[in-house]
Order: structure tokens, then sequence, then C-alpha cells
């Protein structure tokens, strides 16, 4: 099948190029829903709602966490569809607005706050499209503006995307951005839970705790609009998403959890006891409840250690398992429900198997009916009567 995707717009119109897997245009994003958790945004939901739509989208969601100013108007009277959400947070109403109020297969998630390019939707989405991810991240650093992040922002953001890559294995290079694309499907295989700004950071690990295939794709990010204010607490939601790092990492990578805490008892309690020591060589004076909690706190540090190894070792048993059961075929990996713009290709390739499939069952009504004709003619021709010649089957059962 030939496809297309749209290029840039040039002078003469928009120009085209050869793709090999999805045919499609500006103007076909009928199955695509842009969401836009918003709170207190009526200085940019407007213009953020108006981009989109310009950008060829026409089903756009905002989820309000019940402003007091005028979001909610501003956003539908620009063409959103507008919920407001019932409970309170981002990560709440992400979760409410794709379990509740999504119906289409992709969703392409962003702030209301005019910091990210609607013309970046394009790349955001094609992944998804093509097949070659479930999930995808905009890269803020490749594309950031002077302005766009304070320097505390920015150094909290490099060290939470390391904590990130040393706890879980995984390098998403923004785990914290909020321009996502993603498929409803894979979205309703993650755990989440989080209600505030540590959503993305959940959905992070949650793609790396279930294998979703994972895109980074740079975006632009811009400063916020004079006027409009930031939701974001960066000392208070900065502990929020370290604290949900390192929990996720309970299930995720045990020896991290467990070992991270046993190390700090461990040197802790050698701390204690070389200072007991010290002062038994040379002053000669013992300090018993320090010695005391200097022994406690080593037993402890060691035993969480051992217990962060064996945890360890079971969760990669656990995984080798599984990944031989679906090899083999003895467990079914998890049902995906293919989107319909990967689903449309392949229907065309096997449109004949219906009719292939009614052919075969007609041919074998057939043969069962000639193999019927013939055991009833074999049966007339047996002599009537005799030891065991009777083609009653109760005689033959008797005889």
């Amino acid at each position: 099948m030939r496809v297309w995707v749209t290029g840039r717009v040039a002078a003469g119109g928009t120009e085209f190029t050869r793709s090999a897997d999805v045919h499609r245009t500006m103007s076909e994003y009928d199955d695509v829903c842009v969401l836009l958790p918003a709170f207190e945004e009526a200085e940019t939901v407007g213009d953020v709602v108006s981009s989109f739509r310009d950008a060829g989208f026409d089903n756009l969601l905002v989820i309000d966490g019940g402003s007091g100013d005028d979001t909610r108007a501003i956003a539908r009277e620009a063409g959103a569809r507008v919920v407001e959400q019932t409970g309170e947070g981002k990560g709440q109403a992400v979760r409410e607005a794709v379990r509740d109020h999504v119906e289409a297969p992709y969703v392409l998630m962003a702030d209301a706050d005019a910091t990210y390019d609607p013309s970046d939707a394009e790349a955001m989405l094609e992944p998804l499209f093509s097949g070659e991810a479930d999930h995808v991240i905009g890269n803020r650093f490749a594309g950031m503006r002077s302005g766009a992040m304070t320097r505390l922002n920015r150094i909290g953001n490099r060290l939470i995307n390391r904590a990130f890559r040393a706890i879980h294995g995984e390098s998403y290079a923004d785990i914290l951005s909020g321009y996502r694309a993603f498929t409803r499907e894979s979205f309703r295989r993650l755990n989440l839970t989080a209600d505030g700004f540590g959503i993305e950071t959940q959905m992070a690990v949650e793609c790396a705790k279930h294998r979703v295939r994972v895109a980074v794709v740079p975006v632009t990010y811009r400063p916020r609009p004079g006027g409009s204010a930031t939701n974001l607490h960066p000392i208070r939601d900065g502990g929020v998403i370290f604290m949900e790092l390192y929990r996720k990492a309970k299930t995720n990578n045990p020896l991290f959890y467990f070992g991270s805490v046993g190390a700090v008892s461990t040197t802790a309690g050698a701390a204690m006891a070389a200072f007991v020591l010290y002062r038994w060589i040379v002053f000669e004076v013992g300090h018993e409840i320090i010695a005391v909690a200097a022994t406690g706190a080593i037993i402890l540090g060691i035993q969480l250690l051992v217990f962060g190894v064996l945890a360890d070792m079971i969760l990669s048993l656990h995984r080798e398992r599984m990944a031989k059961d679906v090899a083999v075929g003895t467990r079914a990996p998890p049902e995906r429900d293919e989107p319909p713009r990967q689903a449309r290709g392949r229907e065309q390739s096997t449109g004949d198997r219906p009719a292939a499939r009614e052919r075969g069952r007609d041919g074998r009504s057939e043969g069962r009916a000639a193999a019927d004709s013939g055991r009833s003619a074999g049966d007339s021709g047996r002599p009537a009567g005799g030891d065991g010649a009777s083609g009653d089957p109760g005689a033959e059962a008797e005889n």
C-alpha cells in the first residue's frame, strides 16, 4: 500500500513525502484526542486550544481542576470539549480523563500553559502511527528557549533524570516532560496512583517496569507568557517526585530499595563503632549505649542488604520465567488492541481470508456428506440377519 506523510508547507502548497506505513495528512487526526489538564489557566488556555485546532486537531479535551477563573468558559469558546474533574491534582485529572472521557485510540497530552509548541505534535505522534512505540516523551532540553526554566528547576530536573536512570535502568532524557503521546491501550497497562505532578514520573517508571516501548522526541519548550503563574512548587513537588522514584523501586529494583537503606544503616553503625573504639583505646572511656546502637545499626544494615540481594534474585528469576513462558507460548503476552492506523494495512492484506475460511467450511461439509453417503451404502449392501451380519449396531454389540 502506498502511503503519504504530511511534510512542510511550501509556497505552492503542501509538500508530501513518501512513507512505508501510514497514510496521513494534517486534517486526518480524528483518531487522536488532545488532552489538556488545566487549573487557573485563563490567560493561556484559549490560545493553546486555538493553536492545536489550527494544527489540524478537532478532538480537544480540557479537563479542569475546579478553576476559579474563566478557564472553562474560554476553553469551551475556543472549541474544546470541557469537563471538570471529580478529584484534585494533575495526576487524578489525567487518569480520569483517559478512563472516562477519551475514546480515541491515541492521546496527545500537553499542558495548557502555552509552553509546548503544537507544531511538534506531528513528530510526537509519528512513532505511534508507525508502530515503533506505544509511549512518546517530548524532550524539553533539546529545544529549551531562554527563560523557560529557572536554574533551580533545571538542576532538579537533571538530578531526577539521573536518579531515574540509576534506579530504573532506562534513559528517557526528560521524564518530567508534560508533552506526551501514547496509545490508550498502553496507558491502561500502567498502574498509576499519583494525584499531583508525580504523574509524569510514575508514567515513566511504569513504562520501564512493564517494558512499554518508549520513544523520545525533541520538542520546543517556551517560557510561560506574561501574566500567567505556574502551579509548580519546586521544593515541595521535587520532594514528592524523588519519593515516588524511591517508592517505585521496591518492585522494580529491590536491590536499590533495600540496599540503599541497608548501606546507610551499616555505615552509620560502623561510624559509631569506630567512635566507641577510639574513645576506649585512647581515653579508656566506655560508651555502652552508643556501642549497643552501633551493633543494632550494623546488624539491621546487613540484613537489609541481604534481603535486597535475595529480592533482586527473585525478581530476576521471575522476569526470566515470564520471558520463557511467553517465548514457548505457555503464557500469552498482554493483550493489545491494535490501533486503527496500524490495523488498516493488515485488514487490506487479509481481506480475502473470510471467503477462504467459508470455502474451507463448504469443502469440509461436502466431505462429511460424502462420507455419510458411503457408510449408508455399505450398510444397505450387508446381508440381513446372520452372525454379526446385521446392520443393527445393537445386534453387533450383543454378538
